[in-house]
């Protein structure tokens, strides 16, 4: 498979060193055989079989090289390495992953299961065959349903779920109907996806208000230590704090129970940032007692991309409205309160990725016996199981306690480029060598800033330990 020329820099720089010593040598060779006066006349048979000699070393001197730069550009893992990737578990028949990739990236994206895309085509066939019927007659009651059926699954009041089309969607809603002023203080941590921190940023700078980092370690020994960095930035103007409940760039699983009850109580509003957790933990959100509360369904819960949701307290529905206000402002309230009817409708578009939340939980709860604890347990052990192996290849200590981890882990490696990303998405050329080489798609991420970095795995039904024994190996060779 061949490299670009980022790869090969990265990651054979070594290799690349010794071909150029080795051009020159056999540029050296070249010259010589070029110089070789051989003696005779033109009819002497010595003299012809010495020319015929040189002309057949050059000859091979020019295929041995080209030969060498082949495999070095084209092929730079072996084909054993390449082909014998590890199976996936028997239960990656559900999805359609490529079965020439590794997949250790769940938690990007996520991936969203055969039946359940199924499911969503259905649902997108009935709409386009009557919109009218569909939107007017049929929509309500399927979003009813569906909210239903997701409130029970997070065990939260339905009355405060609302569906956005992803948890970045739901941190900036909150942000853009808060009541922040100048002089007020606004609490995240040195943790927060760079998405939701640039929100919180933008909110804070329109309103005068001042951002305030608490820097948690990483790696860490214990959960205290994240409690105490965030506790030790509340001050008396702390008006909001935004915290990951489990952060996307270490994967770490937050403390927010007991940050929620301190920081409520002093009268600070909570908005977690769940995009990881619902699916990954046992998330009970009426007794977490945050005011406001966002995940995703297309990662963990393995719904359609564009399906998330946004939790509010009822004592702030009043206050929080949606980013684009529609006809739901001014419905009529016949058996809906306003905030439903206005996140329930904000303009047409394709609502299928919600109604296919049921179907994801069903689906996914079905793969297994034991249904979602079980898929939780599993998941986590085999995090767990991967972090290891990562941490054994490359001779360091784990970075954070097993409590902390869910159905990710991330561990630091060797540095790299001292340049910040291209991308937002992170373009380090190690991701590009895993994938292109190795054939493994597993995020490399600058933390806290370019040159560290880590590698961030994630563990899904379709993963196997063999998977990461191999990424292990990998990796303990470039560091």
């Amino acid at each position: 498979m061949p490299q670009s020329p980022v790869v090969r820099e990265a990651c054979w720089g070594r290799r690349d060193a010794d071909d150029k010593n080795w051009f020159l040598e056999f540029v050296s060779l070249l010259a010589i055989a070029d110089e070789v006066r051989v003696p005779g006349g033109a009819d002497d048979p010595v003299r012809t079989l010495l020319c015929v000699f040189l002309s057949v070393f050059s000859v091979s001197l020019c295929w041995l090289f080209l030969r060498r730069s082949a495999n070095c550009y084209d092929d730079s893992m072996t084909d054993d390495a390449r082909i014998s990737l590890p199976p996936p578990s028997p239960l990656a028949h559900h999805w359609d992953l490529d079965p020439e990739i590794t997949f250790l990236n769940h938690g990007s994206f996520g991936a969203c299961p055969r039946a359940v895309l199924a499911h969503q085509a259905e649902l997108r066939r009935q709409m386009e065959a009557e919109p009218v019927r569909f939107f007017v007659r049929e929509l309500a009651p399927l979003l009813h349903e569906a909210r239903e059926e997701l409130a029970a699954f997070l065990s939260a009041d339905p009355e405060g779920l609302a569906f956005v089309n992803n948890a970045t969607t739901g941190v900036n809603t909150v942000l853009a109907s808060l009541p922040i002023g100048p002089g007020d203080e606004v609490l995240v941590t040195n943790h927060e996806y760079p998405a939701c921190r640039n929100a919180l940023d933008a909110t804070a700078a329109r309103a005068g208000a001042t951002v305030v980092v608490a820097d948690i370690p990483f790696p860490l020994a214990s959960v205290e230590e994240a409690s105490e960095a965030i506790l030790a930035k509340v001050t008396s103007r702390t008006r909001l704090a935004l915290l990951d409940h489990i952060t996307s760039q270490t994967a770490m699983v937050l403390p927010i129970e007991t940050l929620i009850e301190k920081l409520e109580h002093r009268g600070i509003h909570v908005l977690i940032d769940g995009a990881h957790a619902p699916g990954m933990i046992d998330l009970k959100i009426n007794d977490l007692g945050a005011s406001f509360y966002t995940g995703n369904c297309h990662k963990w819960l393995c719904a359609p991309k564009g399906a998330a949701f946004l939790w509010v307290r009822e004592d702030h529905r009043k206050a929080i409205r949606p980013l684009v206000i529609s006809h739901g402002a001014t419905a009529p309230l016949d058996q809906y309160t306003r905030f439903r009817l206005e996140f329930d409708w904000v303009g047409t578009g394709d609502p299928t990725p919600y109604l296919s939340v049921p179907s994801a939980i069903a689906t996914v709860e079905g793969m297994v016996e034991g249904g979602w604890s079980e898929i939780r347990r599993r998941n986590h052990n085999l995090a767990l199981r991967a972090r290891d192996l990562m941490c054994e290849a490359l001779e360091i200590n784990s970075p954070c306690p097993d409590s902390m981890i869910g159905s990710m882990a991330a561990v630091p490696i060797c540095d790299g480029s001292p340049d910040p990303p291209t991308s937002p998405l992170y373009n380090d050329p190690l991701q590009d060598s895993l994938l292109f080489d190795s054939s493994i798609e597993v995020p490399v991420i600058p933390w806290p800033a370019p040159p560290h970095r880590l590698v961030r795995i994630s563990s899904q039904l379709y993963n196997t330990e063999a998977q990461y024994r191999l990424l292990a190996n990998i990796l303990a060779e470039f560091t």
